[in-house]
């Protein structure tokens, strides 16, 4: 392997700092990796906390979307440099060698943070480099695509197929894997037969549970929706949810479904209100006005009813996936077995029982100093 020698490098290849670094991994030459950087979802502030963790770490990722505004050092992969950057899809098959053609340097430990091959990267012998990987799902369309529409056409089972091949065996020098999940967790079990620890994600519980007393004081009078519009996110079915229900629904966030909701909410008996791109403030003032947060869709995780639960909001979903993890059913909210939306109406009925002091204790095990600690534990054990 050729080394990198100049500014900011010894004549080893290893990173030569202006003094010692402290806290995790001190001492030791570090990289992050994580897949494309997009406007920061909940990968994307997960890999931020990672490289807060481990400050002296460099920082890789296949590229950042235009739409992204996070302004600490990230270098990027040659694919940042070609028309494919437009497309995921297409840079699909060329992921694996950007993964392997990062850096020409050696580190002491890589971790990646991967929900589709950020988790094959190698850049170093397995012998001399320890690999960890933080994985927020084996990447769906591949795997799971009954959850993800993007690999569910049958004339893909074949590409599907050899990359899932791929996928196995181009990971097999990661040393330990971390979940974001028992969901995730039994994923990678059963797909890459490797065992991993259970990381929940960061979330700023004390950020949404702080908020001004004039958004503590609102009267509680919708339901809320929130997140990416997109088809599974079931924003339509939230819709129907609130008519069924016969209250008002805010729905915040940006998406390509925007249009078809919006026809939607015209034919629909109740006020339903877009709040697109609110910040943080904004969404916080809008989680402590609502009287319950509509979350019918399977997450691996789900950031979002915690952020709501903080706030002292119940969450109304599906009794799956990450949601059986963050919501405790009948005490913090209510998990309905079905997608019927008449099916939820006493579940919106239900939560004015609620203690809201309970819902909000509930969200303190999911905040950053819980995730801090979680990872620092995984990492050590990890690397010895």
């Amino acid at each position: 392997m050729t080394l990198v020698t100049g500014p900011g490098h010894d004549d080893t290849g290893h990173d030569r700092t202006e003094g010692p670094a402290s806290g995790l991994l001190a001492g030791r030459s570090v990289a992050l990796v994580h897949e494309w950087f997009g406007s920061t979802g909940g990968s994307e502030k997960v890999f931020l906390s990672i490289g807060d963790a481990i400050a002296h770490a460099e920082r890789f990722v296949l590229w950042k979307d235009g739409d992204a505004h996070e302004e600490s050092a990230m270098r990027e992969s040659w694919l940042a440099r070609t028309p494919l950057k437009a497309s995921k899809a297409l840079a699909l098959p060329f992921m694996p060698v950007a993964w392997r053609t990062l850096s020409r340097k050696d580190y002491d430990v890589v971790i990646s943070s991967s929900h589709a091959f950020a988790h094959t990267v190698k850049l170093g012998s397995s012998e001399r480099t320890r690999y960890l990987s933080y994985v927020h799902s084996p990447a769906r369309y591949v795997w799971s695509p009954h959850f993800d529409g993007r690999g569910a056409n049958p004339a893909l089972g074949l590409p599907r197929k050899a990359l899932q091949a791929a996928d196995v065996r181009l990971s097999r020098h990661v040393h330990s894997y971390a979940a974001n999940s028992r969901e995730v967790q039994a994923r990678i079990r059963r797909y890459w037969k490797r065992d991993a620890h259970v990381v929940n994600p960061p979330v700023d519980v004390e950020f949404y549970a702080g908020a001004p007393a004039g958004d503590r004081e609102q009267p509680r009078d919708y339901l809320l929706g929130v997140g990416r519009w997109i088809p599974y996110k079931n924003f339509d079915l939230m819709i129907e949810i609130a008519a069924a229900s016969g209250l008002p629904l805010v729905i915040a966030g940006k998406g390509p479904e925007e249009a078809a909701l919006r026809r939607l909410a015209a034919k629909v008996d109740v006020p339903v209100r877009f709040e697109v791109r609110p910040s943080d403030e904004r969404l916080r003032e809008l989680y402590w006005g609502a009287r319950a947060l509509l979350f019918p869709t399977h997450e691996d995780f789900g950031i979002i009813p915690v952020e709501a639960q903080a706030c002292g909001t119940p969450v109304i979903g599906i009794d799956s996936g990450g949601l059986k993890e963050t919501v405790v059913h009948g005490e913090t909210g209510f998990l309905v077995d079905s997608l019927d939306p008449g099916q939820f109406v006493p579940a919106v009925r239900g939560v004015a029982k609620l203690d809201r002091a309970r819902v909000q204790a509930g969200a303190a095990a999911f905040s950053q100093d819980a995730f801090v600690a979680n990872l620092s534990r995984w990492v050590t054990d990890a690397t010895g």
